[in-house]
């Protein structure tokens, strides 16, 4: 059975602190949010923020704020150009910085997201999960989480996963509070902002025919 001050934590708590962190980080960082505004209006254009619908709490889309980090450079047919080629040394900072992910305290203010939670993905990754990954939608979408302490985007989607269901069966004041503090640490060092292959996280594509779900 589970600790019944997790479960206030989880159902009450959680969200009250989520909102206070970010009520607080918005008033605190608003310095900060209006001069990166202006630099990626200069250096990357317009809009300065770059809006995505992602599937939330119980898989309930809604629209994700991040600061934008690439160009839209296309090429002679009017296609985006790759993403390793619109991705500047600028966007490059604000992402190996986290930067770009302050406008999300705002989805966290709204009841979006959560401070600490499993990313929030793609939408069209909806009907690609198993069972075992679906999991992950039982709990509001983090600006951090598990799996971003433990590697990001350097590890696997498989570990990915596995490290969100592992967090949706185990939230806890503590837990959250030990993720928020490896994020700080994380991000001024700077690790597993890509992988090994790619400018950013290659694109999940499903699960390998005859995979065992979890």
């Amino acid at each position: 059975m589970k600790n019944s001050k997790d479960g206030i934590y989880r159902s009450f708590v959680k969200r009250l602190m989520d909102f206070t962190l970010s009520l607080i980080a918005i008033l605190i960082l608003s310095p900060v949010l209006l001069i990166v505004a202006v630099l990626v209006r200069f250096k990357l254009g317009s809009p300065v923020l770059f809006k995505q619908e992602r599937p939330g709490l119980n898989e309930k889309v809604f629209l994700m704020y991040k600061f934008r980090t690439m160009t839209d450079e296309r090429n002679d047919n009017r296609e985006l150009l790759p993403d390793s080629v619109r991705l500047t040394k600028f966007g490059k900072f604000l992402r190996s910085t986290s930067l770009d992910e302050l406008p999300e305290l705002f989805n966290i203010l709204k009841g979006d997201m959560s401070i600490i939670g499993p990313r929030p993905l793609l939408v069209q990754y909806l009907p690609l999960y198993n069972e075992h990954q679906k999991r992950r939608h039982e709990v509001r979408p983090g600006l951090s989480g598990l799996a971003q302490v433990s590697g990001r985007n350097a590890i696997s989607w498989e570990e990915k996963f596995n490290r969100d269901v592992e967090y949706v069966d185990n939230v806890s004041f503590i837990g959250d509070w030990k993720i928020i503090l490896l994020t700080i640490k994380k991000v001024f060092v700077r690790e597993g902002i890509n992988s090994d292959t790619a400018a950013t996280m290659e694109p999940f594509r499903g699960n390998k025919e005859g995979s065992v779900e979890l």
